[in-house]
């Protein structure tokens, strides 16, 4: 087999940096690994095809004389003083949802589906309850819509369904697709929202609390409102010093918490537990809101939140559960996303070979997925 000719070894090496590996461990793994940087050997084409997958580079790549920049679609914001650079699990995971928003966006248009009236509505606003009021509006939501759940767990399956009703994609995934290998940090990746006219799309990292998630859809609900698509890690649940991002924080926590309400129930009876109860959230939003309108000071918050979390990692350390696959691949896809592709397929829109590789689905597999959990 010929060998590879004319490839730059400092692209070896951007490559293994870029998909977060140690340079030590892949070469205990592949012996030629530091002769090729050294120049001492070169990779045959069925070595090199082998060693993109591994980092997760197109083939193609290893023959640019040098590296590309990696450029995120969006603006990604990070908390201060944290490494700023995004991991290619979060990068690939952006180019995916794009990828299937390129799709749903030329689907609807051709079928002549209408523009969605709210996307970008408070581009120029920066009045958070007018555009609480209005989100509440739009999902058909009184104040007091949560009091008709026993949890916030039920609470929140009920807000996705909302959500997605009125038109937009709700992703949960914690992997780059189905690749379990590629797990996507939640200190990195709370979520992100891909904000268009007809076809808006929200991804949370489901590796992240239940709690969190909650807070995070609220968030993205809000970037879509006033049309700005963007990434965030959200630490603590905090928002960066950015106007828009403090803007859809306010909106967000108004929206799951009232801030006359809890302020007549925390005169009375000043728990967060007990408040968590009454509102049907987690502890933890309750948690951040008496921190927003003064009741609890930020030591307190974050003393509790850390333990919260902590509490919450090692319980669901301990549970012992299998996901039934496509349960979890519906999540993945998102509803919505998944019963346009299928309608594509039938209507003769949308050929199997491309709905294999939107979906990541192929096969029996496929038609099962669609004939009995869509």
């Amino acid at each position: 087999m010929r060998p590879v000719v004319n490839i730059n070894p400092d692209m070896l090496i951007w490559a293994i940096d870029r998909a977060g590996f140690d340079l030590q461990e892949l070469s205990n793994k592949n012996s030629n690994l530091k002769k090729w940087i050294n120049g001492e050997k070169k990779p045959t084409v069925k070595q090199l095809e082998k060693f993109s997958k591994t980092v997760y580079l197109p083939f193609g790549y290893f023959f640019f004389s040098e590296p590309p920049l990696d450029i995120i679609p969006i603006p990604y914001f990070r908390s201060e003083n944290v490494n700023n650079r995004i991991s290619i699990n979060v990068h690939d995971t952006i180019l995916l949802m794009q990828k299937r928003q390129d799709w749903l966006k030329d689907y609807l248009t051709t079928n002549e589906f209408p523009i969605l009236p709210y996307v970008g509505k408070y581009q120029k606003s920066h009045n958070s309850i007018e555009i609480v009021r209005d989100i509440r509006k739009t999902l058909d939501l009184d104040k007091n819509w949560a009091s008709n759940f026993k949890t916030w767990e039920e609470t929140h399956s009920f807000l996705i369904k909302k959500i997605e009703d009125i038109g937009i994609i709700v992703v949960f995934n914690g992997f780059v697709g189905d690749n379990v290998c590629r797990k996507i940090p939640v200190d990195e990746c709370r979520g992100f929202v891909l904000v268009d006219k007809i076809a808006p799309f929200m991804f949370i990292n489901s590796s992240d609390s239940k709690a969190a998630q909650m807070f995070t859809v609220l968030h993205e609900l809000a970037h879509i409102w006033t049309g700005d698509s963007a990434g965030f890690d959200f630490r603590n649940l905090q928002p960066v010093n950015d106007p828009i991002e403090i803007l859809c924080d306010k909106v967000a926590t108004e929206f799951l918490v009232p801030t006359i309400e809890l302020n007549k129930y925390w005169n009375n009876k000043p728990n967060i537990k007990s408040a968590s109860i009454y509102f049907k959230v987690s502890q933890i939003v309750i948690a951040r809101r008496a921190l927003d309108i003064g009741k609890i000071a930020k030591k307190e918050f974050f003393e509790f939140y850390n333990a919260y979390i902590s509490k919450e990692k090692d319980t669901k350390s301990n549970q012992s559960y299998r996901s039934d696959f496509y349960s979890l691949k519906k999540k993945r896809l998102g509803l919505r996303f998944a019963k346009h592709v299928n309608n594509a397929v039938k209507t003769r829109q949308l050929l199997y070979r491309d709905a294999y590789e939107l979906t990541g689905l192929k096969g029996d597999t496929f038609q099962k997925f669609f004939t009995d959990h869509t």
